[in-house]
């Protein structure tokens, strides 16, 4: 896996878009989960759904969540899923969007910690 990710915590890291053919590399790098913030067709027909990027997850072993959260708007509805997410997936989790902004964001809304 070529992306880059950005560790916050021991136990929550964030990446840019991934597709379907990462997730062995995300499982073989220790984590547990994957959070899916990135909603469908957000960067256009060539994107990954999360749909095959989930299978793919599944097949590697990870658990994955599907929460999509539209750049810029964020709500408070959509920090408290992340919270709860955060709570009930095992960790360490991976959670993507485009550039990984958009998850540090909502770990930092939902955590306080940045």
């Amino acid at each position: 896996m070529s992306t880059p990710i950005n560790q916050i915590t021991p136990d929550f890291s964030v990446a840019p878009q991934l597709s379907p053919s990462d997730m062995p590399a995300v499982a073989t790098a220790g984590f547990k989960s994957v959070i899916i913030n990135r909603p469908d067709y957000e960067g256009g027909p060539d994107q990954p759904t999360a749909e095959a990027v989930s299978e793919a997850a599944r097949d590697s072993g990870l658990r994955v969540a599907y929460q999509p959260v539209v750049s810029g708007a964020m709500t408070p509805e959509d920090v408290a899923q992340f919270a709860e997410l955060l709570q009930t997936l095992p960790g360490p989790i991976l959670a993507y969007c485009r550039t990984g902004t958009r998850c540090s964001v909502l770990f930092q809304a939902a955590t306080g910690k940045s």
